[in-house]
């Protein structure tokens, strides 16, 4: 009889899949090294066994003994299985950007979960590094994993993941593309495979807002590339020691928006339900196809499973909310619909610039039509307000009919965007929609950008 003795030993030896959809214009073949197959759902089973084996080896973990890790969710879910088997406790510190499955897988396999706040340095005591350092000084019998820094993570898939990369492609793989976060499956993987073949290429992904593509091109740390991203997995604000960077041949970087539309279109064309950094992934093998020619094997590791990210990636409201969602926006009425239900905010000729001061200010508007009883005849903004008062202090007792200026131009509900955007490319600030039951609703700069893809 053929069988695990535990769930530990069913880790690893992930098969290679075709891709196929996806990467018509890629001269070359691409495989993808398929981690969801791993009994966590992903690459991260690898690492965790192996740094829990090293420290049970060395005397860092004792039986009995708390793990703590700082982690996205992966790492969490393979100490956690870990941990299960090998009867530890389990506490994982996570930033509040990651998912809620995330949050509630880790739960459910009994680890206690603590959530930090994202946007903070990593320096700061809140942060999720911080509070997973601070809580292995301060708990009896405890091991902090660090798996930025601990070498057991490179060293599992020097181990394993580029081995079988290399014994499944028959020595032909001639480049590695991954998403990099902590360093270890590009840095273990690549080490191998540049081993039996120097001339490997190494490609690295990268996100908008994470500091490793200038790092490996300057070798200057930017703090100004520094800010909050929403793809999750990938990208570091810190340099931990896992990145080999002499062995990365460069990196490419993908935005949030194509991070996630590539992880639907994984779903969609290829019948691949995986994670954000998957299409992150995907998404960096199409932007390095220059790269590739006919002959070339090409693989693309992707991390984990698209079940803890439903409530994001996968959710159409989540990526409507962000402007992640390629809807055209091809008429008036389109831009018009996230506040159509509000009535018209205007102002009459004869009130006082104060008053349209006070209307701007409590609807957080910039720009108000002027109406009188024959209908809409002006228009009044924060530059003629701003103009008006640098002439006289005391304009804000001065009737509106003073200062308005024209009215803007009034477009039927089905007038294209793009007409649209002609009018107030020539000079007006809004532009008025009438709709069929005799209202108007007013467009503005925002509503064209925020439509735009």
């Amino acid at each position: 009889m053929k069988y695990a003795n535990n769930i530990l030993e069913t880790i690893g030896n992930t098969p290679l899949v075709k891709m196929n959809a996806l990467v018509e214009d890629v001269d070359a073949l691409v495989l993808a090294k398929y981690e969801t197959f791993n009994p966590g759902n992903s690459v991260k089973d690898r690492m965790a066994l192996k740094m829990i084996e090293d420290a049970e080896a060395d005397g860092r973990l004792k039986p009995g003994g708390t793990i703590i890790e700082g982690t996205s969710g992966n790492t969490g879910m393979g100490l956690a299985l870990a941990a299960i088997v090998k009867g530890y406790k389990l506490i994982c510190v996570m930033a509040d950007k990651q998912s809620k499955e995330k949050i509630d897988i880790l739960r459910a396999v009994g680890a206690k979960v603590m959530v930090c706040p994202t946007n903070v340095e990593p320096e700061d005591p809140r942060s999720y590094y911080s509070v997973s350092k601070r809580l292995g000084e301060e708990i009896p019998n405890s091991w902090y994993v660090n798996q930025y820094d601990n070498p057991s993570n490179a060293k599992a898939h020097y181990e394993s993941t580029g081995p079988e990369i290399w014994e499944q492609t028959e020595g032909q793989v001639t480049h590695f593309v991954v998403g990099v976060g902590t360093g270890g499956t590009i840095s273990g993987v690549g080490k191998y495979l540049k081993e039996q073949n120097p001339n490997v290429k190494i490609w690295g992904v990268d996100t908008y807002g994470s500091v490793f593509k200038k790092y490996h091109e300057t070798g200057v740390f930017d703090e100004n590339e520094i800010y909050s991203y929403i793809t999750e997995g990938i990208g570091e604000d810190i340099l931990p020691k896992n990145v080999d960077f002499s062995i990365i041949d460069g990196f490419t970087k993908v935005t949030d928006k194509d991070a996630a539309i590539y992880t639907q279109r994984l779903a969609k064309e290829e019948g691949m339900f995986l994670g954000n950094s998957a299409g992150a992934a995907i998404k960096g093998v199409l932007q390095l196809k220059e790269h590739f020619k006919k002959g070339d094997v090409v693989i693309v590791l992707f991390h984990d499973h698209g079940s803890r990210y439903v409530g994001k990636m996968f959710n159409d409201d989540w990526m409507r909310e962000r402007g992640f969602l390629d809807e055209e926006a091809a008429v008036a009425t389109d831009l018009i619909k996230d506040h159509q239900d509000k009535p018209l905010v205007t102002v009459k000729t004869e009130e006082l610039v104060s008053h349209a001061i006070e209307r701007m200010r409590k609807y957080n508007i910039s720009q108000i039509p002027v109406m009188d009883s024959q209908g809409l005849v002006g228009s009044v903004d924060e530059s003629a307000l701003f103009t008006a008062f640098l002439e006289d202090e005391n304009k804000g007792a001065t009737p509106i009919k003073d200062v308005m200026k024209a009215p803007y131009p009034i477009v039927a509900s089905n007038t294209s965007v793009e007409e649209i955007s002609k009018l107030i490319k020539d000079g007006n600030q809004a532009v008025l929609v009438a709709l069929e039951d005799g209202k108007h609703h007013i467009i503005t700069k925002y509503d064209i950008i925020s439509h735009i893809k």
